[in-house]
């Protein structure tokens, strides 16, 4: 059991000063704090100076006091004034920090990342001090989350956390640093191996025929191999569906680049088209066709996925485990399979690099297995 700190005020001899007592398990006086009591504006203000551990005596805490009274006179700021001008809390940088963003995000996004920080950060740092805040806490923050969820999704909800300490700090909110700086991400292999054969696909799209939204979402996903945000943003006006052919945004390389349509896909955009404008988002949950979030998504398929295909897995096998991004990867993987050219592959996925292609030659007909399982026969 830890030392405890009484909460009565015990009075000294000298005007002003007193003390609580810090007492063991046993009841026993182990240390004791010394605080102030003056008068500012009519009100009595408590300011606490320290520990008796720490060296701090009576005649100090008179030296103090005196000091407080004589700058309450001068009309100068007194320490209890001056630590509260000095409280800046995380909650409030963060809210800045959002508002920001719309001059530059989508509504979604902005919820999104709200949803992370409430979720993931609220409850350990809102009501912090930023200037109070140390690496410590921030990889204590890490520590625990990792427990929970994959490393990428860690290293995320710590880069957001950083993210709002350096726009403090660039808008000049607080002055300091960024508490965050030097704390060191987790490692993350990328390499995700798992893709779904055509019996999975199958399997898939029997558990979410009866759902719209996800529906038309997977058949896009699989038809495309767009990004999720990719996906949410597509509107009826980025659709030619005389040329089967689809506009899509790449949001992390921040241009646009062609796709195509299924004949399933066509089918069902043929439908939905005549209620839609040209600013109608097509993956929506209502009539209205307004956009969704990334979180409206992922709540509603990741269940199915992990129900299908991840139940005997491990949280962090990032290789083996089927998550939306799986879709993508799945898209890329089956092109090869049917012998699309390396280079008409990166140019469907809008791959920046030929090496984030070249990952999937491995898979395409040519790849030399062939030659292997006969070559001693």
């Amino acid at each position: 059991m830890a030392n405890k700190t009484l909460n009565k005020r015990i009075p000294t001899s000298s005007e002003g000063i007193f003390y609580k007592q810090i007492i063991s398990e046993t009841g026993k006086e182990v240390d004791k704090i010394y605080g102030i009591r003056y008068r500012e504006n009519d009100k009595d203000k408590l300011f606490t100076v320290g520990k008796h551990s720490a060296g701090i005596r009576i005649n100090y805490c008179k030296q103090q006091r005196n000091t407080i009274i004589n700058k309450i006179m001068l009309g100068e700021d007194t320490p209890l004034e001056k630590r509260k001008k000095e409280i800046i809390l995380v909650d409030t940088i963060a809210d800045k920090y959002f508002a920001s963003l719309k001059f530059h995000s989508s509504d979604t996004t902005i919820k999104d990342i709200k949803s992370v920080y409430n979720n993931h950060l609220k409850e350990f740092v809102g009501n912090e001090n930023i200037l109070s805040l140390k690496l410590d806490d921030l990889e204590k923050i890490q520590q625990l989350k990792i427990t929970k969820y994959a490393p990428q999704t860690v290293n995320q909800i710590i880069e957001l956390l950083s993210t709002i300490f350096n726009y403090g700090l660039k808008k000049q909110l607080y002055k300091g640093s960024n508490p965050g700086f030097g704390i060191k991400p987790f490692k993350v292999d990328n390499q995700r191996e798992r893709y779904l054969s055509v019996n999975d696909i199958k399997d898939l799209y029997d558990k979410i025929q009866d759902n719209p939204m996800l529906n038309l979402f997977t058949r896009l996903a699989l038809t495309t191999g767009s990004r999720l945000e990719g996906i949410l943003n597509l509107q009826k006006k980025d659709i030619d569906l005389q040329n089967n052919s689809i506009t899509l945004y790449d949001l992390k390389n921040k241009e646009t680049y062609k796709g195509f349509l299924s004949k399933d896909v066509k089918d069902i955009l043929t439908d939905v088209f005549p209620k839609l404008t040209a600013n109608s988002f097509i993956v929506s949950l209502n009539d209205q066709y307004t956009q969704i979030s990334k979180r409206q998504v992922q709540c509603r398929l990741k269940p199915i996925l992990d129900n299908l295909f991840n139940k005997e897995l491990e949280i962090n096998d990032r290789k083996h485990r089927v998550v939306i991004h799986s879709l993508r990867h799945t898209f890329a993987s089956h092109l090869a399979i049917n012998g699309t050219p390396i280079f008409t592959v990166q140019k469907l996925m809008n791959h920046s690099k030929i090496d984030m292609t070249l990952r999937y030659a491995k898979l395409m007909p040519d790849s030399g297995r062939d030659f292997v399982n006969g070559l001693y026969k």
